[in-house]
């Protein structure tokens, strides 16, 4: 079965049946490095040696049996697994983070305001205080980043690797794990923590990877139509006449009603693209296996980002930059005296609406396309929940799921396009406002 997850969350791999792409690594060194870093016995081996280099820096430190069964501890007891297979540095390093955000509140506290860090860990005993207080030290700090390079960096990993085998049993359930996982390559160089987050530098994920396939076949079918239209003639195929009726549809339903119709065509180009673009994204969240990428708040983050500095630009190039943002003050007939504490108000409003509409803007997109997903997990959930299996019902309640599911998805195609077309005419709106007068 399928992540959970599969298409709302973001991953660097692609799943798919996994009859049709198994994992058949032999032994340790066939896994990737981040495969390796999360596995429990080298995380184990980067604690001991973490723990060894700490030993002669720290005084105070608790036993070793007793840190690492702290640790392991708390890599179970978080909420929803979110600590499962963080390392020991990364538990170190959130509890003083912990003890830093106890300090802001105990130093908001009457009579602690100017009490220094140092003083908060010695007022009462610190769960962890013992390495708080030497991590303010930069020479220590610089230690501890060598240290964990040592434990845990790519040399570790590799050495680890070198020196030490993984039994049948462990790499056979290692390949069950990724059976129906198509890993992708990372060629820029970054280093990934787990399948779903990137350590550091560039990763390519696959919605990154969704978002330049449909970017390309954009590209392709619209050059196609191009040149098709500038020879001439009548359009002809289903392909040629929906694509026309699509971007008439944009541009004489959205774009001059809502920007005007002498300013609306240099605009439509870029609202096409637009509405084709989150409209194709939308669509690949119907694609069995693939996912929505505009599930991803950075997708539809970027997508707003396009329409705010759309009509920073161009309100800018018609009214000057600071003619801009005054432009954001309504045409008011006050006195002098009222103008004068009235308009001040009145822009720092305005520019916080400016910014948060075209927020709203991401996150409406953002939120459509999640709840559908999650509506649809909960209903083929009901299905194969382990009170459901367990009923007398459970034919009856796997039968109402899948039609349930069937139909939600036939209105999810609908969500789809309407999602396209609201984003698209809202940005519309915001650029027809950016550059007319208020």
């Amino acid at each position: 079965m399928a992540s959970p997850q599969l298409h709302i969350k973001d991953a660097y791999y692609f799943e798919v049946p996994k009859a049709l792409w198994r994992s058949r690594r032999e032994d340790i060194d066939d896994f990737p490095d981040w495969w390796v870093r999360n596995d429990h016995d080298f995380q184990h081996h980067e604690a001991e040696d973490l723990y060894a280099g700490l030993n002669g820096l720290v005084d105070g430190i608790p036993s070793q049996s007793e840190l690492l069964h702290d640790w392991e501890h708390w890599q179970h007891a978080g909420k929803d697994h979110a600590n499962a297979g963080k390392p020991l540095d990364v538990y170190l390093e959130e509890q003083v983070a912990d003890l830093k955000q106890k300090y802001k509140t105990w130093t908001g506290q009457d009579g602690n305001a100017e009490r220094s860090f140092e003083e908060f860990l010695h007022h009462e005993t610190q769960p962890f205080g013992w390495f708080a207080a030497k991590l303010e030290n930069a020479d220590f700090a610089a230690k501890w980043t060598e240290l964990k390079e040592s434990a845990g960096g790519d040399e570790a990993v590799e050495h680890f690797a070198a020196n030490h085998t993984w039994s049948q049993e462990t790499v056979a359930g290692y390949n069950s794990h990724l059976h129906g996982k198509i890993l992708i390559p990372q060629p820029f160089g970054g280093e990934l923590r787990n399948a779903y987050q990137a350590e550091s530098g560039f990763c390519v994920s696959k919605f990154m990877i969704i978002e330049l396939v449909v970017a390309i076949l954009l590209v392709t079918v619209l050059g196609w139509l191009g040149k098709k239209m500038s020879a001439g003639g009548a359009p002809q195929g289903r392909l040629w006449n929906l694509i026309e009726t699509l971007l008439l549809f944009i541009r004489d339903q959205v774009a001059r009603p809502a920007i005007g119709k002498h300013d609306a065509d240099k605009f439509v180009p870029l609202l096409w693209t637009i509405f084709l673009f989150v409209m194709a994204l939308n669509l690949m969240g119907a694609v069995p296996w693939v996912g929505a990428p505009t599930s991803a708040f950075g997708v539809t983050l970027a997508l707003a980002g396009v329409t705010v500095g759309t009509g920073i630009l161009f309100g800018s190039i018609k009214f000057g930059v600071v003619g801009f943002w005054l432009n954001q003050v309504p045409q008011m007939d006050l006195p002098f005296v009222m103008a004068i504490v009235i308009k001040p108000m009145i822009f720092l409003i305005e520019v916080l609406g400016f910014f948060i509409k075209h927020s709203v803007l991401a996150v409406r997109l953002l939120a459509n396309m999640v709840a559908g997903h999650l509506v649809l997990l909960g209903i083929m959930g009901l299905a194969f929940s382990i009170d459901g299996a367990k009923s007398d019902s459970w034919a009856l309640t796997a039968v109402i799921s899948v039609v349930a599911s069937t139909l939600f998805s036939v209105l999810e195609l609908g969500v789809a396009l309407l999602q396209a077309y609201i984003f698209t005419f809202l940005s519309a709106l915001f650029i027809g406002a950016a550059i007319h007068h208020h």
